[in-house]
Order: C-alpha cells, then structure tokens, then sequence
C-alpha cells in the first residue's frame, strides 16, 4: 500500500515537475517560492492591521508569529526527522528525473513540507481573524499558500504529498490559532 502511494506521489510529482514546464513557469515558479519574494505583502498585512485594528494589532500580529513559528518547528524539528523522506532532488532512486530550478535542494528532509505549513497556517489565521473584512476576497489567502505549494513541486524540492502534509499541518494550526485569537481578543469585540 505504501509503495503505492509513493509511486502515486512521484507520478504527480512527473506531471507537474516536468508535465508542465513552460518557459514563463520556469522563470517564476523559483520566485514565488522565495518567502523575500513575499516581504511587499508581509509588511502591507501589517501595515493594514496596525491602520485598521489598532491596540489588538500586537496581538494579532504576535499570533500570526506564533502561528508560523508553530508550524516551522512542528515541520522541521519534529515532522521530518521522523519520517526521514528525501527530497526528490535528493532521493537516489528518483534525483536523476528531478528538474531542480531551485537554487538548493536542502537536506533537511522533504515530508512535510515548511513553505506549506507556514503559508497554510498563515493563510487560515488569516481566514480566521479577517474574513467580515474581506468576505469573498478573504479566499486568495488560500490561493497564494496553493501557489507557493505548487511551485514547491514545479521547482523539484517537494513531492505533492509533502506540500498537502504540510498544508494540513498549517490549516490546523491556523484554526487553532484564530480561534484562540478570536476567543481572546477577537478583532470583533469592542
């Protein structure tokens, strides 16, 4: 069953990693999954708490923290040195079909994949503690942590199943998050 599976994963990991490469992909993809590529919209999230919610934006912001710092550990520390599974870039039965446009291929284990967790996570706090604000926009939070995990896969670092592991990981860990935010000092509550 297990072997199932795996090959199930390295079949869509083939048809994203090499299925869809195109040129515009390739120029991307490697960008997109650069969390400084992302800073511009870090700091208009934080402007537009600071602006808009005032004293409760430390908190909220501390949360968002704590939500990423969560899942990070939770991912790097506990996760893959458990599980132990190579990356594709590394895997030595598989490395020699990896498109690698990453700069590295680091070695710190592929299952579950961190971006994932962390963009999750931050995406579902996100969901959790602003979406009266933005109630139909609030989803493209969803569709950036997606994209971020695509371009995991499209960039050969993570298999799929690493990034839905990951992204799991972080959309509970965003739950938990917000709901705690919400249940003591909620950006609703006067």
């Amino acid at each position: 069953m297990l072997r199932k599976i795996i090959e199930a994963d390295r079949y869509l990991f083939m048809k994203i990693n090499e299925g869809s490469k195109n040129s515009f992909f390739d120029l991307i993809m490697p960008f997109i999954r650069e969390a400084k590529f992302w800073v511009p919209l870090y700091l208009f999230i934080i402007l537009f708490v600071v602006l808009n919610f005032g004293k409760k934006a430390i908190w909220w912001v501390v949360t968002a923290a704590a939500t990423v710092t969560f899942t990070d550990t939770v991912s790097s520390k506990i996760i893959k040195p458990l599980i132990a599974r190579p990356r594709p870039c590394l895997d030595p039965e598989f490395s020699v079909k990896v498109r690698l446009l990453a700069n590295y291929c680091g070695s710190n284990g592929s299952f579950t994949s961190s971006h994932a967790a962390n963009h999750f996570g931050l995406a579902m706090f996100f969901f959790m503690t602003m979406r009266h604000i933005f109630p139909k926009g609030i989803y493209l939070f969803f569709v950036w942590a997606a994209a971020i995990c695509y371009a995991q896969v499209y960039a050969g670092v993570h298999y799929p199943a690493d990034v839905v592991g990951g992204a799991g990981l972080g959309m509970l860990a965003g739950w938990f998050a917000g709901k705690l935010f919400n249940s003591k000092v909620g950006l609703l509550q006067k």
